[in-house]
């Protein structure tokens, strides 16, 4: 039987069990929360962005839910600097050409802050004159540092990335640094 985790991943920590930084800057990996041997992540999150990780010990599961071929949906709550307007939404609903080319359409809503919010450590940096703005943004592709490309693309820089959801798998209570077992079909 197959085995996934789902941990939420702090700001900062790293989306491997070790950091082959140099020695004295070493960065927080994986190891420091999870105590299970043979198991590994299915995609990353960059150390600036928190939120889900699925983890598994089963290869073949890894790849079908980090494979960009298999389409699995992954939501992101991401806080935007700016206010969003129709176009931009629009803009990002359609895809966003960016270096490496076309993004896939994505599925965009703003909405409120999420109500489970965590503080982050360090802080949001906070402007009086600047608005920001929540967006729940869904893709089915995984590039290195998307959702944060596409918001920037369309003049909203992200200021926090939290992944929500992969495929049926969701944060729900989970707090920042905790983890728990998971079905493997997600839910």
């Amino acid at each position: 039987m197959d085995r996934v985790i789902l941990f939420n991943k702090p700001f900062g920590v790293l989306s491997q069990f070790t950091d082959k930084g140099t020695e004295g800057s070493r960065r927080p990996t994986l190891s420091g929360f999870i105590d299970q041997p043979k198991f590994y992540p299915a995609g990353r999150l960059d150390k600036d962005s928190e939120g889900l990780l699925v983890l598994t010990d089963n290869g073949a599961l890894q790849a079908r839910i980090a494979h960009p071929k298999y389409k699995r949906p992954k939501t992101y709550w991401v806080q935007v600097e700016g206010a969003p307007d129709a176009v931009a939404l629009n803009t990002l609903r359609k895809g966003v050409e960016l270096k490496d080319g076309k993004t896939a359409p994505a599925g965009v809503t703003q909405i409120e802050a999420p109500a489970q919010l965590w503080p982050r450590d360090p802080p949001v940096r906070f402007r009086k004159s600047v608005p920001d703005a929540w967006l729940e943004i869904t893709i089915r592709e995984g590039r290195n540092r998307q959702v944060r490309r596409m918001t920037a693309h369309v003049g909203l820089p992200t200021l926090r990335l939290i992944r929500a959801q992969i495929d049926g798998w969701a944060l729900n209570d989970l707090r920042p640094g905790a983890w728990r077992w998971a079905s493997e079909t997600g839910g």
